[in-house]
């Protein structure tokens, strides 16, 4: 058997592997996210809110002038803790920026230099400043380049006017720091993850394959004709299972395979006995110069006999082939009495030419669900069998009747009957009881084979016993068939 190899990337194996993986992904994916954003929400909620609080604090300080000026709002920013700001600038109504803590104070020039300059003022044209201008509280957070940079600004009200603005600005180097290092940390541990996940994936994904490729091994070998194969079924799973389920089934080829082994043997050995007695009487004429026409005769009625043989033995194995190979007819209601009494009639003058009686106690009413054929033939099989097997003035009885839900056709017999050891084994293929009989009588060892396998066919049984006090007896049990009472009044129902 030629072995296709199956393609890496689609191999059950890979494929289990990957979706660990994927799936591991999904989840570092989510773990290099979901924590670095929640920090980063929380810093800067927390940002805001202090912002918000130190700008408030000073603008209410601011809040106690009634104008701004330069020098009055340096002296009260002096007085106020800057609280580690990068930057604050207070702005008055149009922008102009009266104090930025960048700027170092001017220093007093050296007598006689002249007077200082006036100081440099520049407007404060920052978005947070112009809100503030307008009356808006304002707060801005970012995280950039391992630091977090913040921006709050509130103007500041005399009266219920305006009189200026207040900026501040915070970069935090620190809280960034700590949270660049959260994300080296959780990437670290989504590698050591990863490459844990790999490993393990390839491991399970390897032992869970490896029970499926002893199956597959196994499919080829019993594939290639060792029946005798087993596999041995790990654990409790479905894949224990599977093995179990595949045992019985290398079971049931196993003895399928010995009984075709067995038929195909019998079969031939059957066909064979008849060919080569027709062969002998056939060179023993060819080979006879003056034979008595006599003797010619003779041989030549021995060669119809085991033709006749071997066509009866061909039709049987036909009727058997049909019987596993073709689905049932079309299943009707007949009534069991009258094809039996039909068949009898048929079989009459064989009865009468071996001196043997035939009784019948045919019930009526007993309907089945069967084909008139195939009942014909069980009827015909078990009474001609009856009639072969028995003595000159010997007699057969043939019943059916009703008994609760099913029907049953009985057939007995006074003739030689059957051992006990042999009851068991009456219905296999080429199976007589006396080799020596069977062949005198004409027998070709199937037509029990055919009724067994017929009847089942209908849903029936059929068994063989002892008959008291002598003989043999065989029962056919179909299923009755109850018409409904739209049928009632049929022909045939």
């Amino acid at each position: 058997m030629k072995k296709n190899k199956v393609p890496f990337f689609a191999s059950l194996q890979v494929k289990y592997a990957m979706s660990y993986l994927v799936i591991f992904a999904v989840v570092l994916v989510l773990l290099n996210t979901y924590p670095v954003v929640a920090s980063q929400d929380l810093l800067f909620t927390s940002k805001r809110d202090s912002l918000k609080s130190q700008t408030a604090v000073m603008a209410s300080a601011l809040m106690e002038l009634e104008s701004l000026s330069a020098e009055q709002v340096a002296r009260v920013m002096n007085m106020l803790d800057s609280m580690g700001l990068t930057r604050i600038l207070v702005t008055d109504p149009a922008g102009l920026i009266l104090y930025d803590s960048t700027r170092q104070p001017q220093e007093e020039p050296p007598p006689g230099e002249g007077e200082p300059e006036e100081p440099e003022y520049r407007y404060a044209l920052y978005q947070e400043v112009v809100s503030a201008l307008r009356g808006s509280d304002v707060s801005y957070s970012r995280y950039t380049d391992r630091k977090f940079i913040s921006t709050a600004a509130m103007p500041i009200v005399y009266r219920g006017m305006v009189i200026g603005s207040i900026y501040i600005l915070e970069v935090d180097e620190v809280q960034g720091e700590l949270l660049y290092s959260l994300q080296q940390n959780l990437r670290t541990i989504s590698l050591v993850i990863a490459a844990v996940t790999l490993i393990m994936s390839t491991f399970f994904s390897k032992l869970l394959t490896s029970r499926i490729a002893a199956l597959l091994r196994a499919i080829r070998i019993v594939g290639e004709g060792e029946y005798g194969h087993r596999l041995q079924p790990v654990g409790w799973d479905e894949m224990a299972q599977l093995a179990e389920e595949f045992n019985q089934l290398t079971d049931r080829l196993q003895t399928t395979e010995e009984v075709r082994r067995r038929f195909v043997s019998d079969a031939s050995h059957e066909l064979k006995t008849p060919l080569a007695s027709i062969r002998l009487l056939a060179d023993s004429i060819l080979q006879t110069d003056e034979m008595d026409p006599a003797m010619v005769r003779d041989f030549v009625g021995d060669i119809g006999s085991e033709a006749e043989r071997l066509t009866r033995i061909t039709e049987h194995l036909l009727a058997l082939t049909r019987l596993d190979s073709l689905p049932a007819g079309q299943q009707l209601p007949v009534d069991v009495s009258q094809v039996t009494e039909r068949t009898i009639g048929l079989l009459q003058p064989v009865a009468d030419a071996a001196g043997v009686t035939v009784e019948q106690n045919l019930k009526p009413d007993c309907l089945i669900l069967c084909t008139e054929d195939d009942l014909s033939q069980i009827c015909f099989n078990l009474v001609e069998n009856a009639v072969k097997y028995n003595f000159n003035g010997g007699k057969v009885f043939v019943s059916v009747y009703r008994d609760g839900d099913q029907v049953l056709l009985e057939v007995g017999d006074t003739g030689v009957g059957i051992p006990e050891a042999d009851l068991p084994k009456v219905f296999n293929r080429f199976y007589r009881v006396d080799k020596a009989r069977s062949r005198a009588a004409g027998g070709t060892g199937l037509g029990l084979s055919i009724v067994r396998d017929t009847v089942r066919r209908h849903g029936g049984w059929v068994t063989a016993r002892p008959r008291n006090p002598e003989g043999s007896l065989f029962t056919a049990g179909f299923p009755r068939y109850v018409p409904r009472q739209s049928e009632r009044g049929r022909p045939g129902a």
